[in-house]
């Protein structure tokens, strides 16, 4: 019997011998969509090359990625473990073709590789096509030679795909697998479809339109091809099982979850109690697999977005193992089994096995301090309860007090037939962001601006001399958050211009300060902050009359500058000591470049010894010492990418990049700042404060230059 690894090696294994490029899963962390929590589908990876954005040195590329469903629009989260079917992180396997091949090709490959591959019988698939397809239709029936009992047209809610209202679309066709009679349900297109009988195991997509405002459907030059399978449910076709839990790969894990209870209880304890409690092992079994590997690209718990979807999974695993019978921390176990049964096929969750397992450790730790007084609260509101509806007072206490995720009391909730009420809840949770944000004294900008569509040049890179100025024309004026033509004297304002050398805030440094000048004519630049494309010089006018059109002189503070181009590099020279030191699961969390001083958050779980501060010092001060050229060099982010070049956690990058060479081979990195042209620039650096700011991330401050000594 094909092992669950089997059937990914063989599905790999099958489009490489037909000439595709075996493309690596990529980071659950999706690079190229801040809409996304996480990657769900195969395609994620390849949508700027769907969307025509982006180029690859290929045409055909097969894969097998990890996905998370989880939080946001797509999230299982509630039904794993009660379903046979979801689960939090599951591996999509997908042929993909970007203009080369089309319907004929995917059709054929994906029938070749069921029937003959994985020898799954013909009399035991169904299709689906979209109604308006008659050319996957002529494939299917007379190419192919499905029978046509077994065959189906369906309507655009199931066998179209697009992208969002406009854009990139096209008809889907559908692979189902029939479990048999005794199973209820009917084909797809039926009334009883969304029963167990049929269950769709691959869906191929053919993008062959581009839908315009209108709704017209116009035939783009380049069709392609985007399929997804789900390896847990072909698995489960192939080793003949009807719950994807009970394959290899669950079971395996169900075995080690089963040996942990049977180590922490006793024989007498083990009996009175029942260890085989089904949702309880499936919950934990699938949950280990999304924590492991969220955990692996770099998510640590928090709470807020993908580090607080990942705790409310942790914390719905420890309670489920609660239930079981767990008394200690557990959870942390499973790592080293999972990593034997995926870490071949998946080496980064080998290379991070250690950091896994001490992250979910603290989290565990953490969490078993409220869990017990948790579940006593819930516990004594239940007993007093009238009626089946859990007051969403005591669900918002449950959150507020002792962490309890709102899915995790609905898990309590459903498995002892009541309901929350949550209508309350999300009142009190209102409530609640109100008083943060009136609490929080977060920086006021000087002004909120329209959105614009201008750009601007940013020339800044090199620093000049201080006589030298660069001539820019103003393109747009703001005051009070509306556009002006003219600013006059003692107005605060903001300047667009068609070029700058001033730096607007973003990647962790700080925006530039400076004057804007012409005869008679002085505005004061006390911050340059990003809107769009373009750069936004916030200030005042001191002197004169300033109108659109205008051409200015543009002199930033140069002295602030230079101080916050030596922590910048810095920065960059700390994270690669950090990296050689502690080990490569240190990525940058956030960072705070400023002339006085650089912040550098970075994912570690535990405090950095006095000793290990030394040895970083001095490994950065030993690159300054050598006074080494910084090297830039502009390339695709892809070429970046293949070269090691480090890049922030879910940054979107552009297609073409900045990668920048600081100390030699020591630290390379994507950047868009300002940097020294040689590491002797920056004098010195002195490492100030250590703490910790969250579960699994420290923060280093220090000073550089003249602040060092």
């Amino acid at each position: 019997m094909k092992s669950s690894s089997d059937i990914r090696d063989a599905f790999l294994n099958y489009f490489r011998d037909r000439d595709h490029e075996v493309v690596v899963s990529s980071s659950l962390v999706p690079g190229n969509d801040p809409t996304l929590l996480f990657t769900n589908a195969g395609m994620v990876q390849f949508k700027d090359v769907f969307l025509g954005i982006e180029k690859r040195p290929y045409n055909k590329a097969v894969t097998s990625q990890c996905c998370v469903r989880a939080g946001g629009k797509h999230n299982d989260l509630e039904n794993v473990g009660y379903t046979a079917r979801h689960h939090t992180f599951f591996e999509m396997l997908g042929n993909f073709s970007f203009g080369d091949y089309f319907k004929h090709e995917a059709i054929a490959y994906a029938w070749e590789f069921l029937t003959k591959e994985l020898d799954i019988p013909e009399s035991r698939l169904w299709v689906s096509v979209f109604e308006d397809d008659d050319e996957a239709a002529d494939i299917w029936l007379n190419d192919i030679g499905v029978a046509k009992e077994r065959f189906s047209r369906c309507g655009e809610k199931y066998n179209f795909w697009q992208l969002g209202d406009t854009g990139p679309c096209g008809p889907c066709t559908e692979i189902f697998y029939d479990h048999g009679e005794d199973v209820p349900g009917g084909p797809p297109g039926s009334p009883d479809q969304e029963g167990d009988r049929y269950i769709e195991i691959w869906n191929l997509v053919f993008t062959q339109y581009n839908r315009d405002a209108e709704g017209n459907l116009n035939p783009i030059p380049s069709p392609s091809v985007d399929t997804g399978m789900g390896l847990e449910r072909v698995t489960a076709v192939v080793q003949n099982v009807h719950n994807n839990y009970d394959i290899d790969i669950f079971q395996s894990l169900i075995a080690s979850i089963k040996s942990l209870i049977q180590e922490e209880m006793t024989q007498e304890e083990m009996t009175q109690g029942d260890i085989t409690k089904t949702v309880s092992l499936q919950v934990i079994a699938d949950h280990i697999r999304s924590c492991a590997f969220i955990i692996t690209d770099g998510v640590v718990p928090s709470n807020e977005g993908r580090g607080y979807v990942l705790r409310r999974i942790i914390r719905r695993a420890i309670r489920h193992g609660n239930k079981l019978g767990f008394t200690e921390p557990f959870f942390h176990k499973l790592v080293s089994p999972l990593n034997q049964l995926m870490g071949e096929a998946y080496p980064k969750l080998d290379k991070n096995c250690q950091r896994v397992s001490q992250v979910l450790l603290q989290e565990e730790q953490r969490f078993a301090e409220t869990l017990e007084q948790g579940l006593k609260h819930l516990e004594a509101a239940i007993s007093e309860m009238q009626g089946s509806v859990i007051s969403g007072d005591v669900v918002f206490k449950l959150y507020d007090t002792y962490g309890f995720p709102v899915d995790l009391t609905a898990d309590i909730a459903r498995e002892r037939g009541l309901t929350l009420d949550n209508a309350t809840y999300e009142k009190a949770m209102e409530q609640q962001r109100h008083r943060a944000r009136s609490a929080n004294k977060f920086r006021v900008d000087m002004l909120e601006l329209p959105d614009t569509d201008l750009k601007t040049e940013f020339t800044g890179y090199e620093l000049v001399t201080q006589e030298a100025t660069q001539k820019a024309t103003v393109e747009a004026l703001y005051q009070d958050g509306k556009t002006v033509d003219t600013l006059k004297a003692g107005d605060s304002g903001g300047v667009i211009l068609n070029k700058t050398p001033f730096y607007a805030e973003s990647g962790g440094q700080i925006g530039d300060t400076g004057l804007l000048s012409a005869e008679g004519i002085i505005f004061d630049v006390s911050d340059t902050q990003k809107q769009g494309l373009a750069h936004v010089h916030l200030g005042s006018l001191q002197e004169g009359e300033l109108k659109v059109g205008q051409l200015l002189n543009c002199r930033i503070d140069q002295i602030r500058r230079l101080h916050i181009m030596r922590n910048h590099s810095a920065t960059h020279l700390l994270h690669a000591a950090l990296r050689k030191l502690l080990g490569e699961h240190v990525t940058q969390k956030g960072s705070l470049v400023s002339p006085e001083r650089l912040r550098f958050d970075f994912s570690h779980t535990e405090p950095v010894n006095a000793d290990q501060l030394l040895q970083i010092e001095s490994l950065v001060n030993h690159q300054i010492l050598e006074n080494r050229e910084t090297e830039v060099q502009v390339m695709s982010l892809e070429d970046a990418k293949k070269s090691g070049a480090m890049s922030l956690f879910g940054e979107k990058y552009d297609e073409s990049v900045r990668v920048l060479k600081i100390g030699g081979e020591f630290s390379t990195e994507l950047c868009g700042g300002t940097h020294v042209s040689r590491t002797g620039d920056i004098g010195l650096m002195k490492i100030i404060s250590e703490s910790g700011v969250a579960a699994g991330v420290r923060r280093l401050e220090a000073v550089t230059g003249e602040g060092a000594l």
